[in-house]
């Protein structure tokens, strides 16, 4: 069963008249197609409006739909092959970023990517996307192969940002969050970073500096949570919906102010209503891409990359 937002019960409603009607078609010989065919017409424009027309803080809500795809996913549906690297070599092995090498239409890469969980059991091991030092070193080792081996970086983003707990910050949080965009800067092979649902914080940009930057249609990118930056404008969590859309975090935004490169269509109703197109859609644009970044020298991709983000108002 889908979950349906807030704003989407008047949708759940009708879907759920229909999956009525459909019983009671089976279940006897009443001839009742047409009227499923009517409400599922006005479903469906039901549902296109609604998208159309999304607030900052209703796509806040999308991005962090719970069935959206997640970094496990994406590896099954835009790699050929993947093998996982774990470890940071130094201290412990972050489940909240993941990352390997594959390959994507025959394209050898290094993949990076937070992965939030899919339930409780693995929302909890991948601590909600929430990285800790350890993880951005991991990103860093992994980003180090790459220039090492000339392979494109690409990463995934969705984490609400990096955990704030007190054994992160002991461990040297803002020092490895600082390392990893230092080194995201400093690449000499293509990167593109995709922001595929949250893009929370410095959480996300330590694996966000990239020569592409990329978001999903209904994803979100800010410095702090909507939540985060009503709590101290306001003093209340209650003014969310007024902070997201002060602080604009949607992808039309952030491509109007030149933070990201280019918007990936979603399928209607968002990526968790149907994952494999919204998984072909970015699968496409990162190849496209990758085959845009080939053949420029690394002193060129650092330059590049450079001035893209000191000209970022």
């Amino acid at each position: 069963m889908l979950t349906f937002l807030d704003f989407e019960k008047p949708i759940a409603e009708l879907d759920a008249r229909v999956a009525e009607l459909k019983d009671t078609a089976r279940g006897g010989d009443l001839d009742i197609d047409s009227e499923i065919e009517r409400l599922e017409a006005k479903s469906s424009r039901m549902l296109k409006d609604t998208y159309s027309r999304l607030t900052p803080w209703q796509k806040t809500q999308v991005a962090r739909h719970p069935e959206r795809p997640h970094f496990r996913d994406y590896v099954a549906g835009l790699t050929d092959e993947f093998m996982p690297l774990a470890g940071d070599r130094a201290f412990a092995d972050d489940q909240a970023i993941l990352g390997g090498l594959a390959r994507i239409d025959g394209r050898k890469v290094m993949l990076i990517g937070h992965e939030k969980g899919s339930d409780t059991t693995t929302r909890l091991k991948h601590n909600f996307g929430m990285a800790k030092p350890e993880g951005y070193r991991k990103a860093i080792r992994l980003m180090d192969l790459a220039d090492r081996f000339g392979l494109p970086v690409i990463s995934l983003v969705d984490t609400p940002g990096a955990f704030p707990g007190v054994q992160a910050e002991e461990r040297g949080q803002a020092e490895a969050i600082a390392r990893s965009t230092e080194r995201g800067l400093a690449l000499g092979v293509p990167s593109i970073a995709a922001v595929v649902g949250e893009g929370g914080s410095g959480g996300a940009i330590a694996i966000a500096a990239a020569s592409r930057v990329l978001m999903l249609e209904h994803a979100v990118y800010s410095v702090i949570s909507p939540e985060g930056c009503a709590s101290i404008l306001w003093r209340t969590a209650d003014k969310a919906a007024d902070a997201a859309e002060a602080m604009r975090i949607t992808a039309a935004d952030l491509l109007s102010l030149k933070v990201i490169d280019r918007i990936v269509p979603e399928p209607l109703g968002g990526a968790h209503r149907a994952p494999a197109d919204a998984i072909a859609n970015l699968k496409a644009a990162i190849v496209e891409e990758l085959d845009g970044l080939t053949g420029k020298t690394p002193d060129q991709l650092r330059q590049a990359r450079r001035e893209k983000f000191l000209a970022i108002a």
